[in-house]
């Protein structure tokens, strides 16, 4: 499959809606990390774009006290994959990782 042709006006379009998400992402990290923001409250939220596509490792290294080690070992309990997205998470692995962390 080939990629698409994309004019320089796209191209820049697609720069900027990367670069808006990424920025969206670090001020949600940052809310997760301070506590003014619970891990209840992003799952929610999981139609959200910025959110949505989110992989759940960065959303767990986010939390307090949650670091790489801890992450990939709550992962592997519950069975989430390590390239898992937030959109992708079932019922039953959102209710584990808010019993352990929620």
């Amino acid at each position: 499959m080939s990629l698409p042709y994309l004019t320089q006006d796209e191209k820049l379009n697609a720069l900027k809606k990367a670069q808006e998400m990424r920025s969206k992402r670090a001020e949600l990290r940052l809310k997760l990390k301070k506590g003014s923001l619970s891990l209840q409250e992003v799952l929610d939220s999981a139609d959200d774009e910025v959110i949505a596509r989110m992989r759940v490792t960065y959303l767990l290294q986010s939390l307090p006290q949650v670091g790489k080690v801890t992450s990939d070992k709550i992962m592997r309990e519950i069975g989430i994959n390590e390239n898992r997205r937030v959109q992708g998470l079932g019922k039953r692995q959102r209710e584990q990782l808010l019993e352990r962390l929620g």
